[in-house]
């Protein structure tokens, strides 16, 4: 790390680890995680007050559950594998399956409001990929919402909840074994903290604002990836990113998102002159895997022939009770989704890959676990089936707390770390714009390799930014990956090859891909 980009900061040991578990994030995995440890005590870390900057409460779709009695866990798993195009883990995909009816009757008893049918069952949507409606929801699109709200005024009411808010983690804390020690905090006045803990838990979310257009928040940009890679933590198939195929292209920053539940309903993709185009592309039309929507979107785009998901038949009149959420943006922009198509283009959404974690949400690193959409657990493969991200971060957190509640956890003292220094804002924006045009839907050798190219340039004048770190991880694995597959495509390499995962660690200062047969 050069002089222009170090930073000193003092670690003091003297009274132990300052907490148990310390939870970096404070979205749906963090909230759910530190609820079902209770009454171990717990810090959540968040960079805005709870409940107001996650991505898990931007979630329109719902949760993804075998509930009703006509569906099984079974037949949930076998839509999972397929949609993650060869490389979902089946134990995972039965495991989040067969635990997914038990978490959705926790939230319940934490006092989240999942619609009902007029003889009380739980509403369940169809989603895209799914074979059955499984996924419920809250007032149509508000699930994310709604569990947030119920989440966030529980852990505020539990007394071994410890918040700090208004803090942002920019490195992990190791002792001299390597072991995961707590994290170094930049508060927003600027000032940095070390927090130290017997176990560290990252829960910080996706890479989407990486991107140039994205629906997440500008926050998330793949900070827990960059923490984790720098201290020698295993990463998977990053190269993997789920690019949803309806953000509302209203020129805003994140662009807001048309759930997938809007098709679900009937919902029709046309271009610019009325023509429904899906049929076209996928025998399923408009539910057809994300991936396979994202890229025919793409094309229509490309061909200058415009995008635009019509409602006006399948929702009409009932737009502002059953999707109030987009029926609001649509609205801000000047569009009444009841009587007008809706311009929509594809957006960064959600990241498939991510740090390594075994069944019980372990790291490759002692002191350190995973949970949410920054990790890799296999639950994903190449392509997420809809409304499976809330599912597998609720598994995962209660597998986490079933590990940790009663465990006798070391007292590491931390003595390192790395801090990198910010990337300026006008370079932060230029490597989105880098992202959106050549590591996005369609990716090109020239594409890839040209970004790397440039982001080896940033980090000689800025150094090792998180941004450009977690922005190498991306690319340099869709570089190596000559195949197309789920949310990866390559135009030079269109077809599959044998199914393989990418594993990347770092040694000494590079980055090394390995890639494994399933």
């Amino acid at each position: 790390m050069t002089a222009q980009n170090s930073q000193t900061l003092t670690i003091d040991n003297s009274d132990g680890p300052q907490t148990d578990v310390l939870i970096i994030g404070a979205g749906l995995a963090g909230l759910f995680l530190a609820l079902s440890l209770s009454p171990r005590r717990c810090t959540i870390v968040s960079p805005s007050p709870i409940g107001t900057a996650a991505s898990s409460a931007w979630a329109q779709g719902g949760l993804a559950a075998a509930l009703d009695p006509s569906d099984t866990p079974e037949a949930h798993a076998r839509d999972t594998m397929i949609a993650g195009a060869g490389l979902v883990d089946e134990t995972v995909a039965h495991l989040i399956a067969n635990e997914g009816a038990a978490r959705v009757m926790d939230l319940l008893e934490l006092g989240v409001p999942f619609d009902r049918t007029p003889d009380g069952a739980l509403a369940l949507s169809l989603e895209a990929a799914h074979s059955r409606p499984r996924v419920a929801r809250v007032a149509g699109d508000l699930a994310g919402k709604a569990i947030m709200d119920a989440l966030t005024a529980a852990a505020k009411q539990t007394a071994s909840i410890t918040l700090i808010e208004t803090a942002r983690a920019i490195s992990l804390l190791q002792d001299d074994s390597g072991r995961v020690a707590g994290v170094a905090l930049r508060f927003t006045d600027g000032h940095l903290a070390a927090h130290t803990a017997r176990e560290t838990v990252l829960c910080t979310g996706g890479t989407g604002g990486l991107f140039k257009v994205t629906t997440n928040p500008a926050g998330a940009r793949g900070d827990a990836l960059s923490m984790a890679f720098d201290v020698g933590a295993l990463i998977a198939d990053t190269e993997f990113v789920q690019f949803h195929p309806t953000a509302l292209d209203v020129d805003r920053d994140p662009a807001p998102l048309a759930t997938e539940a809007l098709r679900g309903e009937g919902s029709i993709l046309r271009n610019a002159d009325g023509t429904a185009f899906m049929a076209r592309y996928h025998k399923d039309a408009e539910l057809a895997p994300r991936d396979e929507v994202a890229r025919a979107i793409q094309s229509e785009r490309l061909a200058g022939r415009g995008t635009f998901l019509d409602a006006g038949q399948a929702v009409g009149t009932d737009f502002p009770e059953h999707f109030p959420t987009v029926f609001n943006a649509c609205r801000l922009a000047g569009i009444d989704p009841r009587t007008t198509p809706m311009p929509i283009s594809t957006a960064a959404h959600y990241h498939m890959g991510g740090i390594v974690s075994d069944f019980w949400g372990r790291s490759s690193l002692n002191g350190l676990s995973v949970c949410g959409e920054c990790a890799s657990t296999g639950a994903h493969g190449a392509n997420r089936l809809a409304s499976n991200s809330l599912l597998e971060a609720v598994v995962f957190a209660h597998r986490i707390s079933q590990r940790l509640r009663d465990a006798d956890l070391d007292a590491p003292k931390a003595s390192h770390t790395i801090i990198p220094a910010d990337l300026p804002h006008d370079t932060l924006q230029t490597l989105r714009l880098k992202m959106a045009e050549h590591c996005a839907v369609v990716r090109t050798h020239d594409g890839l390799s040209s970004l790397l190219s440039w982001i080896d340039n940033a980090e000689a004048e800025h150094g090792p930014a998180r941004a450009l770190t977690a922005a190498k991880l991306i690319a340099a694995p869709a570089l190596a990956r000559k195949e197309s597959r789920g949310g990866h495509y390559r135009k030079d390499f269109p077809d599959e090859l044998a199914p393989t995962r990418s594993f990347i660690r770092r040694q000494q200062d590079s980055l090394h891909i390995e890639s494994t047969p399933i």
